[in-house]
């Protein structure tokens, strides 16, 4: 198995790198797992709905160009369907069918995604009906993927 984690914006902080790091680890035994970061651009203040368009379309182009044709893409993006931990598992099982053992999510950058990255799309997630700061939105992820693993491994979880 195998998943990467395509992110606009870099960690900058080292609590964040190192929740980052221990969760990568406790991955590994179920699947590989790649983390790209892509740069954010910047959003100016009072920015019309047509800039902000752009920053996002020039931000998930970059996710675009990386993706192959075949890739199982999961969008995390607000107004979904929330899940909890279980069902999560049981759709992380059913993505990894579907793509061939190869999964990718895409955590966009602080205006959200383009448009064209949700019609790429093959599935959305939905974190929370919360905002995070998307630093601690990959460390939430990175979390749930491997409580998913351990409970599609019936091994033993924080409930």
């Amino acid at each position: 198995m195998n998943i990467t984690i395509y992110c606009i914006g870099k960690l900058k902080e080292a609590y964040w790198k190192n929740a980052v790091e221990e969760y990568s680890k406790r991955i590994t035994p179920y699947s590989e797992i790649s983390i790209i970061e892509l740069p954010d651009y910047p959003t100016p203040i009072n920015a019309s709905e047509a800039e902000e368009e752009a920053i996002k379309e020039k931000e998930c182009r970059q996710v675009s160009a990386k993706l192959k044709p075949n890739d199982f893409l999961i969008a995390l993006d607000l107004g979904h369907k929330q899940v909890d931990s279980v069902k999560f598992a049981k759709d992380m099982h059913g993505y990894f069918e579907k793509g061939g053992s190869k999964i990718s999510f895409v955590i966009g950058g602080s205006l959200g995604l383009s448009e064209e990255i949700r019609k790429r799309a093959n599935a959305f997630f939905t974190l929370s009906d919360l905002t995070f700061p998307h630093q601690l939105t990959r460390v939430i992820l990175l979390e749930q993927i491997y409580r998913g693993f351990r409970i599609l491994h019936n091994q033993p979880y924080h409930k």
